[in-house]
């Protein structure tokens, strides 16, 4: 079975969402977007404490890279549950 490239898997969803987006940043509504989660599930899920939110004065945002990175971690942890450990790690 070929290899997966995990950087560049996370370099093309970023590039893809920069220009969807037209900014580098996501908010909450744009969380509900990518995610179909509720806003308040939005909400605590940026609030959460693996979430890599920043604060932008009184705003919560993420950047488009940490919140791609984030979700292929926790798509890994999933692959990790059900035995499939470091089967897409490259990095």
């Amino acid at each position: 079975m070929a290899q997966i490239n995990v950087e560049e898997i996370i370099a093309t969803e970023t590039s893809r969402l920069c220009k969807q987006f037209n900014k580098s940043f996501l908010d909450c509504a744009d969380i509900v977007k990518l995610t179909g989660l509720g806003t308040e599930n939005a909400r605590a899920l940026m609030r959460s404490k693996h979430f890599p939110m920043v604060r932008v004065g009184r705003r919560q945002v993420v950047s488009i890279l940490s919140f791609v990175t984030w979700q292929m971690k926790e798509s890994m942890k999933g692959d990790e549950y059900y035995g499939e450990k470091n089967k897409y790690k490259t990095w």
